[in-house]
Formats: structure tokens, C-alpha cells, sequence
């Protein structure tokens, strides 16, 4: 038996390592001259042109004065031309599996064919000018292996791996003849295949949540409240027991990260703020006095532009009445949000569109009813970047996401004039976007 174990632990040694050799990006050292920079921490790029220096995917300087490399120095020299340099854009709401396959394929297909797909859209997504992406629930683990390891184009993934789920919740995908489940039975498919974590009661909570923390979860995603698309559970139903909310979020506190709650409704909202969760999705329905408790907690607010319009994934039936209800929250919610100077994260929520995710720019420059152009930029680069770094030691990366500021993570856009006075031109990836740098690897270059 000795033997065999070794012979085991012999093969896994000698298997890994083939894997995480794939074809591992390599940061190029690089200066960036004559560029404007947006920084994604203020509203406005700077008034004149600058000079920034990379090296091992972190920023290294950044001047007005010229930057003089030594003649032996292998930097690579690239010229700006007076374009705007700004951070990588960050999705805090993606669904990395889970946004282009319609939801009957996604119920039905072969797991490994939604993989493949993921793949393609993880690809896209990143030629969006999307660096990282939270990924707010769905089989995610792999797609983020492969693109560390290089075998996939994509955007970094901060993955939440299952959306925990009560019976009859938003994660309850269940046919009704599958009701009611004996104690015997075999996990439900999206249970099996990492999409959702079905859990009752504070004991099979905990469990669900240690799960994903195990599988590389770099933070938590419950479900808290009735949703749009699900089948059963009513907008206004608020679901999980303060009991059962607390147990997510001491589990997750225990490895140094939080929880984000799908939630509309004041009731569904509040009680998740008073159990220590830390980011609300969604919530376009709360009213003035959540909006308070909100910035009590201190806690984030990722907030979707769900407007009636040609970008919103039309519902059909009572579905439709939902999304309705839904939509004619959010302008409220934003104006609360602002009247609150509550910590707003940008995120598309994009779910069964039947594409690789085109609208996901789009809907960013939708986000200008509310806010200025320059606004919204700092809420998809420095917002969500600090967003990322909640997850405390789970955050995987040693410096700053979001931001252009010595020592920050090189993810890099540089963009065709000036997206501060011209939000349009994100719309517009492929035209405008002419570098795409992650981390010091350059994935695009137009110039």
C-alpha cells in the first residue's frame, strides 16, 4: 500500500509541473512615452503628456520628465503618440461561464462544451480591454487555471466558484419532479457541476462555503433575495436566516475574505449588512434608510445599469414583470448610491446572451445617466480594483489593481483620444483600444 501511495504522489509530482509550463506570459519591461495618463483614481487624465516605466508587470515610475533608460537596458520603447493611457478595465459582476450559453443550453449541453465556449468569450472579453473580471458565480476554477497557465486568453479571475443557494432560491435550478429530493439522492446537475450550491441550515452552509474556499474561491457569493431569471422564488422573497447569512460569513472570515449577496429588497438587504456581509449585488429596490445602513457597514454597492433598453436581456412572462420592476429601480438606486457617497463597483451581470459578451462595453458607457465619463472610468478601474483587494489574503496578486501608480499591476489600455471627454470611444474596443497590456504582457498592439 506504501508503495502504491508513493508511486502516486511520484506521478502527480512529475505531472504538474508539465501543466504549469504550458506557455506561462512573460511580462515585457517596457516605456511608455508621451501619453496622457488616467490614474483611475480621480475623474480627469493629466493635462499634460507623461512617461511610465515597466518592468516585471508592475509600474515602476511614472514622470513628466523624460525617462532616460541605460543603452543596455532591454527596454521596449513605445511611443503614445498623445493617446490616453489608462488601467485595465474591471468587470465586478461577470459570470465567466455563464454569459453567453442561453439558459437552456446552459441546462442541457455538455459541461465540457460550455468550457470550451467560456474560453472564447475569456478571449473576447479581454480584447474588450477587460483585464479582470469578478467572477460572481458558475464553474470558473478551470477557466482561471488555463489562463494563468497560458493556455487560454483571458482576463484575470477572481473566482467565486458556486452561488450558495437555499431550496427554492435564486440558485435553485430544480425541476419540480425533482421536489421533494430524498435524503439519498444525488446532487442536482448545476450542483454537480459547480454552478450552484444548494445548503440549508447554518451546518450545510458552512460546508457549501468551505467547498468553494477549498476550490480557490477568492471570495463568496449567497444568494439572499428572489432574482429575475430563477423559477420559484418571488422578487420580493427574502431568502437565508440571519443565522444561516452569519455562517457565510464567519466561514469566510476565517480565510480572510468576505461575502457578496445577490439582493434586491430592503429586508433581503439589511439583514445581510447586519450578518457582515460586505458587497450588495444588485439592490435596486431598497429605500433610503438601507441606503444609510449601507454606508454604516461601510460596505460596497456593485451596482448594475439595468435600464429598459436596447442593451437589457428582455425576460419573457413573469420573468419580464420582474425585470421590469427591476429596471424601474435603478435610477434611484444610483441617485441613493450618490446622495450616500456609497462605495459603488461597476459589473454587467451579462447572462444566457447568446454571444461572447459584445455588450459588455456598451452597457459600461451606459453607466454615463448617472455619472460623468470620467466618473464611471475611475468606478471600472480604481472602485473595482479596490473591490478586488477585500478578499483580503485571498487576493493573489502582490501590488494594486486599477490604478496607474508606482508599484501598481501593469494592466494597461491605450486608448484613441480621450475617454474622460469621450466615453463613447470605450464602446468602440477594437477600433480605439490599440494596446492591451496585462500585467507587462502586451496582448494586443495596433500601434
Amino acid at each position: 500500500m506504501m508503495r502504491l501511495t508513493s508511486l502516486l504522489m511520484l506521478c502527480t509530482s512529475l505531472l504538474l509541473p508539465l501543466a504549469s509550463q504550458a506557455a506561462r506570459p512573460v511580462p515585457q519591461d517596457m516605456l511608455l512615452q508621451n501619453v496622457y495618463v488616467f490614474d483611475g483614481t480621480s475623474a480627469q487624465r493629466s493635462n499634460a503628456p507623461m512617461q511610465v516605466l515597466v518592468r516585471n508587470g508592475l509600474i515602476e515610475q511614472i514622470s513628466r520628465a523624460a525617462i532616460t533608460p541605460a543603452a543596455d537596458d532591454n527596454l521596449m520603447v513605445i511611443d503614445g503618440g498623445g493617446r490616453t493611457l489608462m488601467p485595465g478595465l474591471i468587470d465586478a459582476h461577470w459570470h465567466s461561464t455563464l454569459s453567453s450559453p442561453t439558459s437552456v443550453s446552459a441546462m442541457t449541453a455538455d459541461i465540457a462544451y460550455i468550457h470550451l465556449l467560456a474560453g472564447r468569450v475569456a478571449d473576447a472579453t479581454l480584447m474588450r480591454g477587460f483585464t479582470s473580471v469578478r467572477d460572481m458565480g458558475g464553474p470558473s476554477f478551470g477557466l482561471r487555471r488555463a489562463i494563468e497557465e497560458g493556455l487560454v486568453v483571458g482576463p484575470r479571475i477572481f473566482p467565486s466558484g458556486a452561488m450558495v443557494s437555499q431550496t427554492g432560491g435564486h440558485g435553485d435550478f430544480r425541476l419540480p419532479h425533482e421536489v421533494p429530493q430524498a435524503a439519498n439522492a444525488p446532487l442536482n446537475y448545476t450542483d454537480r457541476v459547480g454552478v450552484t450550491a444548494i445548503a440549508d441550515g447554518s451546518d450545510a452552509v458552512l460546508q457549501r462555503v468551505r467547498e468553494q474556499l477549498m476550490l480557490g474561491a477568492t471570495q463568496i457569493k449567497l444568494m439572499a433575495g428572489g432574482g429575475v431569471s430563477s423559477m420559484y422564488d418571488p422578487l420580493d422573497v427574502t431568502q437565508y436566516t440571519p443565522e444561516e447569512l452569519r455562517a457565510a460569513v464567519l466561514a469566510a472570515e476565517n480565510w480572510g475574505t468576505y461575502v457578496a449577496v445577490h439582493a434586491y429588497t430592503s429586508r433581503a438587504v439589511t439583514m445581510a449588512l447586519e450578518a457582515g456581509v460586505r458587497s450588495i449585488e444588485h439592490g435596486q429596490l431598497v429605500d433610503e434608510d438601507t441606503v444609510r445602513l449601507m454606508a454604516e457597514k461601510d460596505a460596497w454597492w456593485s451596482l448594475q445599469p439595468f435600464i429598459d433598453n436596447e442593451l437589457s436581456n428582455r425576460q419573457t412572462g413573469a420573468a419580464r414583470l420582474k425585470q421590469q420592476m427591476v429596471q424601474q429601480g435603478t435610477d434611484r438606486a444610483f441617485e441613493l448610491a450618490r446622495k450616500h457617497k456609497i462605495k459603488v463597483a461597476f459589473g454587467t451581470d451579462m447572462l444566457g446572451t447568446g454571444n461572447l459578451g459584445e455588450n459588455q462595453n456598451a452597457l459600461l458607457v451606459s453607466m454615463q445617466r448617472w455619472y460623468s465619463p470620467g466618473e464611471v472610468l475611475q468606478i471600472a478601474t480604481g472602485n473595482n480594483g479596490a473591490l478586488m483587494s477585500l478578499a483580503g489574503p485571498r487576493y493573489p496578486l502582490p501590488a494594486p489593481l486599477g490604478v496607474i501608480q508606482q508599484g501598481a499591476i501593469a494592466d494597461l489600455l491605450l486608448v484613441e483620444g480621450d475617454p474622460t471627454a469621450d466615453l463613447s470611444l470605450i464602446a468602440n474596443p477594437e477600433e480605439n483600444f490599440r494596446l492591451i497590456i496585462k500585467q507587462g504582457v502586451i496582448y494586443k498592439n495596433t500601434l
